[in-house]
């Protein structure tokens, strides 16, 4: 039980997907803007990851392992991830229409999202059986939520101060999504 913890806060603070491996950055940036659309992003991204994990590591040991396809696991990782995002699309748009426009373009996105597939990769790569495989996509997924809302809440927070034109927009949100990857690498010590 204790290993399990300490992966969640492995994946989620100490090797952040967005912070530390720099992936996921697209809608790290662009769906930012706001803490409520942040939020609706996040809480996609953490279905897809967990549930991605779980049918990835389900699928490796027991289709691709036994057959001795190892090899295809890129493809066919990124066929579920694909799958899933459909889903989670078409549960938006029918329950929740105001955040499935306001994710925009970035919903269907997700099914590109290196941070997806880089978390299903990971897990074979590291070793990880089916349990730890859905807690560490779980904390890979939270720790993106928490990195995005963080970011939002700042840009939040930016769009009253008084920045000179040449800092305003992205230029900013680079600079600060850098000085968030510098704290974030403070907690590397930890673990």
């Amino acid at each position: 039980m204790k290993s399990l913890i300490l992966l969640i806060i492995s994946a989620a603070i100490v090797n952040n997907v967005v912070l530390s491996q720099f992936l996921g950055l697209c809608p790290f940036l662009g769906v930012s803007k706001k803490v409520e659309t942040a939020l609706g992003m996040g809480g996609a991204v953490i279905f897809v990851i967990t549930i991605a994990s779980f049918v990835t590591a389900l699928i490796y040991k027991f289709i691709l392992v036994t057959l001795g396809l190892e090899y295809l696991q890129t493809i066919v990782f990124i066929l579920v991830i694909a799958a899933l995002v459909q889903f989670v699309e078409m549960f938006l748009k029918k329950t929740m229409p105001a955040l499935y426009e306001s994710l925009g373009v970035f919903l269907p996105l997700i099914t590109t999202n290196c941070a997806v597939l880089g978390v299903a990769l990971n897990s074979v790569q590291y070793g990880y059986g089916i349990l730890q495989s859905v807690i560490y996509g779980f904390g890979t997924a939270f720790g993106f939520t928490i990195s995005i809302v963080i970011l939002a809440g700042l840009r939040e927070k930016m769009e009253y101060n008084d920045i000179s034109q040449s800092w305003q927009g992205m230029p900013m949100v680079l600079v600060t999504a850098g000085l968030m990857s510098i704290a974030f690498f403070g907690f590397s010590g930890i673990i």
